[in-house]
């Protein structure tokens, strides 16, 4: 049985309205949850490439010439591997795929036919934002360098916060009013 399934009756959609209205929808709504698509992903990519370094694959993160930038010095730090013993990169992909997941689920009209899904995006992507800004901090703090594509990471996931915003309104105000 596909682990997803029972999830597919939450739609108000038939899969085939929904393949339509995802992908040809125009509203603002649907417009803001494509570019937090895009920006999760554009994280995820870079969290990808971390992963690479960081289990040996590579030998080596690229990094544009300019001081204060030392991506390896950063991801190879013992912090970069204190969660649940593995590297931090990895544990970022997938926490930039959830996201994927949470945009990218429920129609055009989710805030109304599923209100609880954009303010789950909302919540995950503040505390994205959250955990972004600590590990900017940290990188500072703690090695005197940065890494770029963490740097990259975290301005995709600053930039997430008021992409989600008006829809969690919007859900927020229909399960208020009814």
């Amino acid at each position: 049985m596909n682990a997803i399934a029972p999830l597919a009756h939450l739609s108000p959609l038939s899969p085939k309205r929904l393949s339509r209205a995802l992908r040809t929808g125009a509203s603002d709504a649907l417009k803001r949850r494509r570019s937090v698509l895009a920006l999760s992903l554009t994280a995820a990519g870079s969290m990808g490439l971390i992963s690479l370094y960081q289990l040996g694959v590579i030998d080596h993160l690229p990094e544009p010439p300019l001081p204060l930038l030392d991506a390896d010095k950063v991801d190879a730090s013992a912090e970069a591997y204190r969660y649940f013993s593995t590297p931090d990169g990895v544990l970022g992909l997938a926490s930039y795929a959830a996201t994927a997941v949470l945009a990218s689920m429920g129609g055009p009209d989710r805030a109304t036919t599923m209100p609880w899904l954009p303010i789950l995006a909302a919540v995950k992507t503040g505390a994205d934002a959250a955990q972004a800004a600590k590990l900017t901090v940290d990188q500072w703090t703690e090695h005197r360098a940065f890494c770029s594509w963490c740097l990259l990471a975290a301005a995709a996931t600053f930039a997430t916060v008021p992409l989600v915003i008006p829809e969690a309104r919007e859900a927020l105000r229909r399960l208020r009013d009814g």
